[in-house]
């Protein structure tokens, strides 16, 4: 019999494999100071695109004085249990009510964190019987809370209608043939790699034709699409088409939790059997208040979400004008997409920062395809324009120096020495002649 722990020592996964080289660099990166546009990273201060502080709450300071009187008169323990048992308050009710007015539907669920509450959700509303159809390209989430799905599972290409529907036909037809069963289509609001919107408009046309019900990851969409920010469902003018609306408070929020909206007897029947909420325990008081807070200042506040749309279009068409490619985004999410191996990406990123000044997260193979490179922009509502205009100038240096091979190795060796399993980096090195 081999050793459990010996077979994974073995193989330290895609990602996991890098960590020697990594850690504390391109992984688990330590971003010090008061949050913000600036931050530093190792020492120096740096303009940081890899937050998704999107309206600034982070550090505003009605946010901050809030969260530290709750602090002050709950502390972090309060309500002890999980919400069925003994951990229920008219704190957590007042929320679900508020967030389910916010994005028009009868009622909502608090979740202790986004991720879990997805997975818990798909198991909670779906069994064997049950065929699901899903986004090529959803959130890790999505794809975990499939894997503890029983039933039948389709996924369609990435926002092709006609592909959508081709998963419909196939599942009507599963559906029909062993008499039982329903079918529960997944999509995202926004999707956060690329950055573009979920046809969601699209989708719900589809109700016409085939039964079945849509369930909504609206992170990134949540605070920063709509007129209100009620999120892509809104912006799309499909919000009631949506039957279970799904987002996070870790995006615009800038907080701790998540939440369900839709029709009562739904949320009634989630809130009485999800497993991530009854064996858990419920989201401390100072977290509760502090969204309380933060989800008025997204009712009251717009000018936060017109500056960071603002700020973000700024960024956006200075890139496209300098002849960067940005995809398909229509959100504030910022992809940059070029080409080359892993070893450039690594020298350029170095480079952006040690130099430029500039933190911004990278993906590279085996996230994606061997030979291309997504830098991911993230703009807040607290960017400056000197934060953009600067990192403009730095992505136009350091993509000429990737287009005249200056990144590749064989070019700058070392471009930085491992001590202790950290990076250190070399500003000086000598180029191979």
């Amino acid at each position: 019999m081999a050793d459990i722990f010996e077979h994974l020592l073995r193989n330290y996964g895609p990602i996991g494999q890098y960590r020697e080289r990594a850690h504390g660099y391109f992984a688990f990166p330590k971003l010090e100071g008061e949050i913000g546009s600036q931050m530093k990273f190792r020492g120096q201060k740096m303009i940081v695109w890899s937050l998704n502080n999107y309206l600034g709450l982070a550090n505003h300071p009605e946010i901050r004085k809030t969260d530290a009187e709750a602090a002050a008169k709950f502390g972090l323990a309060t309500p002890m249990g999980a919400r069925m048992m003994s951990g229920n308050s008219n704190y957590h009710e007042q929320l679900e009510s508020e967030l389910a007015a916010f994005e028009s539907k009868e009622d909502a669920i608090l979740l202790n964190y986004g991720y879990q509450g997805m997975v818990s959700l798909i198991d909670v509303l779906c069994g064997r019987h049950d065929v699901i159809i899903y986004d090529a390209e959803s959130h890790a989430c999505i794809i975990d809370g499939l894997r503890l799905h029983a039933g039948h599972r389709y996924v369609y290409k990435h926002n092709d209608m006609k592909d959508l529907e081709k998963q419909l036909l196939r599942a009507s037809a599963l559906i029909e043939k062993q008499n039982s069963g329903g079918i529960l289509v997944i999509t995202e609001g926004v999707f956060g790699m690329a950055g573009d919107q979920g046809k969601l408009k699209e989708i719900a046309v589809l109700k016409d034709k085939y039964e079945f019900r849509l369930l909504v990851d609206d992170a990134h969409g949540f605070g920063t699409l709509g007129k209100t920010g009620a999120g892509a469902g809104e912006e799309q003018g499909c919000q009631d088409q949506i039957d279970l609306y799904f987002s996070t408070f870790a995006k615009s929020m800038a907080s701790i939790g998540a939440f369900i909206a839709g029709d009562k007897k739904i949320i009634d029947y989630i809130r009485y059997n999800i497993r991530s909420q009854i064996f858990a325990k419920s989201l401390p008081m100072p977290l509760v208040i502090g969204n309380l807070k933060r989800l008025d200042l997204l009712r009251t506040r717009p000018e936060l979400k017109e500056k960071l749309w603002e700020n973000a279009l700024k960024l956006q068409n200075g890139l496209k004008q300098r002849g960067f490619d940005i995809g398909k985004t229509d959100s504030v999410v910022t992809p940059v997409y070029m080409k080359g191996g892993v070893e450039e990406a690594t020298a350029m990123v170095m480079d952006i920062r040690e130099n430029y000044h500039i933190f911004c997260s990278i993906v590279v193979y085996p996230v994606i395809p061997k030979g291309n490179i997504i830098y991911r922009l993230i703009p807040t509502s607290v960017h400056t324009d000197e934060d953009i205009q600067k990192t403009l100038e730095a992505f136009s240096a350091t993509k000429m120096k990737l287009d005249a091979g200056e990144y590749k190795a064989d070019t700058i060796p070392d471009m930085a020495e491992v001590t202790g399993g950290r990076f250190n980096y070399l500003k000086e090195r000598p180029k191979n002649k």
